[in-house]
């Protein structure tokens, strides 16, 4: 969910599924991309505690979250 106040930049609470973490990421951190359905439809980040290339499935919700908080989408036919 993102999470801002006042002017602040919108940050977004992230898990890592390899190493278990959990921190807050800036919409440049993530990257969506809208495919033609649900398995196509994903958000993605490097993890910033053990590195690893995270990929979740991102729904209605996520996506309208995450392209309202400013992050950079693909969209794909």
């Amino acid at each position: 969910m993102p999470s801002s106040s006042g002017g602040t930049p919108v940050t977004f609470k992230a898990g890592c599924p390899q190493c278990r973490g959990r921190f807050e990421l800036a919409a440049g951190a993530l990257r969506l991309a809208i495919g033609g359905s649900r398995r196509s439809t994903f958000y993605s980040f490097t993890c910033p505690q053990c590195g690893a290339q995270v990929r979740k499935p991102a729904g209605e919700r996520i996506v309208e979250l995450l392209t309202g908080g400013g992050v950079s989408t693909l969209r794909s036919v």
